[in-house]
């Protein structure tokens, strides 16, 4: 694991991690079953193989 050599300020410090934005999943329409479902883009070949359920 990387440890730093010096003391960070605290300015760089909140600067630094002011940058991490999460961001919402793009949801996807999908059918399962003849029902259509809204999953996130990078779960939909999860749900086509049937190994995720949709939930609602």
């Amino acid at each position: 694991m990387a440890v730093p050599k010096r003391k960070m300020s605290r300015s760089n410090t909140r600067h630094r991690r002011a940058q991490w934005k999460a961001t919402t999943p793009t949801l996807v329409p999908i059918t399962v079953d003849g029902v259509s479902y809204l999953v996130p883009q990078r779960l939909v070949r999860a749900y086509e193989r049937g190994l995720l359920r949709p939930e609602g």
